[in-house]
């Protein structure tokens, strides 16, 4: 089923397109929701991390013929061998971020100009490419089911996957749940998570916990949703003999992440904190500090705003340089 962009309602500041939840993904799509507070970001973990399993990857089996040919199949723990550098977004919509921004050759082109910039400012640490898919979308309405999300389908999901597959770049899902549980979402992308250079991201500002609409206020995952997706993927990845997995987990407020301190770690899981927050360089490094660095878990992120970070007057879009001067530093980064 498709809408036409006039029958689509919209939400507030870039919230996503108000349709059904449904695994086609429609005509049109805004992007995605930031509130004006963000920026609070993110530290090294004062735990040890779980020791990392040297894994094979095999051949991928999905089920799926298309996927299963795909070649790209990288060996062994991503972190902190190397620093993963991500843009982000969904190829449907030109708000949501530079994945989807401009065509993808052209994104692609950008990806690796950006990614020699980083490189430069830290020759030490090879940097590995990452499209970072909006797999299931947060959305102002319910849905058939209630779950104020919208799935992408099969169709999107697998084009960004080749697109991985073809540049070499490792591609994580994006879950921004709505009120739909967790566990049903991860489930939809199980096949898609059999590839051993697919991985995970939840969204915590739209997991709609008090039951209010997406958008309308920031919403929080407890340790225990976190410590589930971490259980989730680490059985796919003893079943299917991948390489550990990467979990990217957004914050930017206090609230985003209840009990912290109770996050397992697990071998076959690299959980990466993200500092998802845009604004000035100042309130950024202030929201890295307060929710990264002062409630650690295992690995760092720090996420960057092409436009946002540009949004209030004076302020600017920080430098790797600037970045790579915090502790500790990120090992992945993204730009939205």
């Amino acid at each position: 089923m498709r809408f036409s962009l006039a029958a689509l309602s919209l939400l507030a500041l870039y919230s996503l397109s108000n349709c059904t939840s449904s695994s086609k993904e429609e005509s049109s799509h805004t992007g995605k929701l930031t509130a004006e507070a963000s920026a609070k970001p993110v530290a090294d973990s004062s735990k040890t991390p779980a020791p990392e399993p040297v894994a094979t990857t095999g051949k991928a089996n999905t089920g799926d013929p298309t996927l299963d040919s795909l070649t790209y199949a990288p060996t062994g723990a991503i972190l902190p061998g190397k620093r993963i550098f991500a843009y982000y977004g969904n190829p449907h919509s030109k708000k949501m971020g530079i994945l989807g921004k401009y065509e993808k050759e052209e994104m692609l082109q950008r990806l690796d100009k950006e990614i020699a910039n980083w490189q430069k400012a830290d020759p030490a640490t090879p940097i590995q490419p990452a499209l970072h898919l909006v797999a299931i979308s947060a959305q102002g309405a319910p849905g058939k089911d209630g779950g104020y999300r919208l799935r992408m389908s099969d169709k999107t999901i697998k084009k960004v996957i080749k697109w991985g597959n073809e540049h070499k770049a490792i591609v994580f899902l994006d879950i921004q749940r709505g009120h739909a549980p967790l566990g049903g979402e991860m489930e939809y992308l199980t096949k898609y998570l059999k590839l051993p250079f697919v991985h995970l991201g939840i969204d915590p500002e739209f997991s709609m916990v008090t039951g209010h609409k997406p958008g309308t206020k920031i919403g929080s995952y407890d340790a225990a949703d976190v410590n589930q997706a971490v259980q989730f993927l680490s059985k796919i990845v003893k079943e299917n003999n991948l390489p550990p997995k990467v979990l990217v987990v957004h914050r930017f407020t206090q609230g985003m992440i209840k009990n912290y301190k109770n996050i397992k770690l697990d071998p076959n899981v690299q959980i990466v904190m993200d500092m998802d927050g845009w604004g000035p360089p100042v309130l950024k490094k202030d929201s890295y500090h307060d929710y990264i660095q002062k409630e650690p878990v295992q690995y760092t992120g720090f996420k960057l705003f092409y436009d946002n970070d540009f949004r209030k007057p004076g302020s600017r879009i920080m430098t790797p340089e600037e970045v790579l001067a915090l502790t500790p530093k990120p090992m992945y980064i993204q730009y939205q």
